[in-house]
């Protein structure tokens, strides 16, 4: 009996972190609106630009930034952050989930017209350590292609969930500083990691910025006439 109630206990415990984990179902469109968009500019505009003469953006003072592969950390991290960043804003309310959804939506266009119109390419340092950061370093390096990188995508995403952490109410005081920091961790690793060159950030984040006032205006609309 005992072992019974301790079983139903666990399986009670496990669906309540399974709900909180979950996106609601008013937000499944948005979010795989989002990334079907996010497949098709990064995968398609390759297709796009094949056999199309890719420019080099890389300055002097990106030569003199160093190949720290221990940063690699971060720059993959930049996954969950973003996972947890669109989960929190979907499950902030139906409003915030579509506001956030539409800001990428729009950045992701405007980054899909860059890439056609102006794409870029980089060189890559050569990795000679055998240390497991080297190596998982080595492993983004096979599995992504040096190109689409003006303007960043690393960095347009964890801006967003930056920008869309100031629109959330369910989260602690500190996550908004937190986010931030964290951004501002990911811009760097993608220069670190040799991924990105110094200008691509401040267009990602741009293209960001322009995705979450295009947005944050359409709703602001919306409202006057709601």
């Amino acid at each position: 009996m005992g072992k019974t109630f301790c079983t139903n206990i666990k399986i009670i415990n496990k669906m309540k972190i399974l709900k909180k984990i979950t996106p609601p179902p008013y937000s499944w469109l948005p979010l795989l609106s989002v990334f079907g968009f996010n497949m098709f500019v990064y995968y398609g505009t390759r297709l796009l630009n094949a056999g199309r003469e890719h420019y080099m953006i890389e300055t002097s003072l990106d030569r003199r930034i160093p190949l720290c592969t221990g940063f690699i950390v971060i720059y993959v991290l930049a996954y969950g952050q973003w996972a947890c960043g669109y989960l929190l804003a979907a499950r902030e309310s139906r409003r915030v989930c579509r506001k956030m959804a539409a800001a990428d939506l729009m950045a992701k266009a405007g980054t899909f017209a860059v890439f056609l119109i102006f794409p870029t390419s980089i060189v890559r340092s050569s990795i000679q350590g055998r240390s497991w950061c080297d190596l998982l370093t080595a492993l983004i390096y096979r599995l992504d292609a040096p190109d689409n990188l003006f303007p960043s995508i690393h960095c347009l995403e964890s801006w967003l969930c930056f920008r869309s952490s100031l629109w959330l109410k369910k989260v602690p005081p500190w996550y908004p500083a937190a986010s931030f920091l964290f951004t501002v961790l990911v811009c760097a690793s993608t220069v670190l990691v040799k991924q990105h060159v110094l200008v691509d950030i401040p267009a990602g984040i741009l293209m960001a910025e322009i995705g979450a006032a295009l947005s944050g205006r359409v709703f602001d609309i919306q409202d006057r006439f709601s």
